[in-house]
């Protein structure tokens, strides 16, 4: 019986704002027994023990991107030792079995993702609890742009279901018959084959209908695409091929494009190199294209919302994909289907202790959010979070429609064990810097 009250529970880690600093909140992610009871306190609060116990869990961490700066281990991906307490949490409830798994960007390094200190912590874990766990990649191809190295076949096709969602796709509304859906790094040519008029395919990890529970573990942050990433958004990392995934349409909005405001010569060119670029990669000339590329767009003076991945807040289609994924995930069948009712309940575990501003969510800046949050219901979760981060929920296209979508649910939000109203967060906004191409619209 699917649960049709919809809550999201906050818990603060700070005890006073002087309190809520990047250096006093990362001392928290140090302290394992803390964290580990903060969560089983979150569980506990909705009798979350009697749907771990004896049943196969899914744990899916965002594990976007190895690190680049000294400050990613604070913001960039959810925490190793938040992951750490969550497992831990997970154990003590007595699951059957416990999967941990992601599909980071294609040019993540995974071992430098899953380091050798969290496998021996994970591994320790695993034989004090004796329950079985398994850590799995779920992309299918990997590729380095910088090195030009493709992996084909990481993993095979049958560890998949695709999934067509048609004309049900949120995507439908804005598709024509021009194939003018992109993805940065990717041949176009692939990401036509699965998404037309009529035809939206996705390409997702056979686990997530295999799984009786599904927990995921965002880590809040700020989306350049998106404007904001956290319970929504880290569900597309359950599909495994990224020529499934749209991100942005060719050409300016005066084009029917996404990719940036009104029209120009010179990003279109740029464009169309990139395309080029993109459909031969792994061979000799896509560097000299992809940098051609680059100095087009440089050479057109492009401000932040200027961007060939359509990092700006008039993206039109990241949202569409991410409500698309967050479907299947409630009502895929492992057939390829969708049921009519909901086949699982989703839940979050938000690791928003330190969460990511700026130039999310790949380039990062530690923001002291304070706070843990778990939830059934992702949209209440994304509009909480887009308040505490003092941005007007209206104006991010994810947060709007998805609360939209979820409109005959009955909400319930609690912080520190106190009911109440999403305006009434507003008391604990922080100031957040939007992403480069959100700034003059969210700040």
């Amino acid at each position: 019986m699917i649960d049709e009250k919809c809550y999201t529970d906050f818990i603060t880690v700070f005890e006073s704002p002087e309190d809520r600093t990047i250096e006093k909140l990362a001392k928290v992610y140090e302290k394992k027994d803390f964290l580990v009871e903060v969560i089983l306190k979150l569980f506990s609060n909705r009798e979350f023990e009697q749907k771990i116990k004896d049943k196969r869990i899914l744990l899916k961490p965002n594990w976007v991107l190895h690190n680049r700066k000294p400050s990613d281990e604070l913001c960039l991906r959810t925490h190793d030792n938040f992951l750490l307490a969550a497992l831990e949490a997970v154990l003590k409830l007595s699951p059957k079995s416990v999967l941990i798994a992601d599909a980071p960007v294609q040019g993540a390094k995974w071992d430098k993702v899953v380091r050798k200190d969290l496998l021996e912590n994970i591994d320790s874990l695993r034989n004090y609890y004796n329950v079985p766990l398994i850590i799995k990649d779920f992309r299918r191809v990997t590729f380095d742009p910088q090195a030009n190295n493709i992996t084909i076949e990481k993993n095979p096709i049958s560890d998949y279901v695709i999934f067509d969602l048609g004309k049900r796709s949120y995507l439908e509304p804005i598709t024509s018959d021009k194939p003018l859906f992109r993805v940065t790094d990717y041949d176009p040519d692939r990401l036509a084959e699965s998404h037309a008029p009529g035809m939206h395919k996705y390409c997702v990890a056979k686990e997530v209908f295999e799984a009786d529970v599904v927990i995921t573990l965002p880590k809040a942050k700020t989306h350049q695409k998106a404007g904001l990433t956290n319970a929504l958004k880290i569900l597309v990392g359950i599909n495994g091929d990224k020529d499934f995934l749209p991100h942005h349409r060719k050409g300016g909005t005066a084009e029917n494009g996404d990719c940036y405001p009104g029209r120009n010569f010179l990003l279109r060119l740029s464009e169309s190199v990139i395309d080029m670029a993109n459909k031969h990669r792994g061979q000799r000339i896509y560097k000299p294209l992809r940098y051609s590329s680059i100095m087009l767009w440089k050479l057109s003076f492009p401000s932040p919302r200027h961007n060939l991945a359509a990092a700006w807040h008039g993206n039109d289609t990241t949202w569409r994909m991410t409500l698309d994924l967050n479907h299947i995930a409630e009502f895929g069948k492992s057939d390829g289907s969708l049921a009519n009712v909901r086949q699982r309940e989703l839940f979050s575990l938000s690791d928003g202790i330190i969460g990511g501003q700026g130039d999310g969510p790949l380039k990062p800046e530690p923001l002291p959010l304070g706070i843990v949050c778990f939830s059934n219901c992702s949209s209440l979760t994304d509009a909480a979070i887009a308040v505490l981060m003092g941005f007007d929920l209206e104006k991010i296209a994810l947060v709007r429609e998805a609360l939209l979508r979820d409109n005959d649910k009955i909400k319930e939000l609690t912080l520190n064990g106190f009911t109440l109203q999403l305006d009434d967060l507003k008391y604990l906004a922080i100031k957040t810097t939007p992403p480069p191409g959100w700034v003059d619209y969210l700040a």
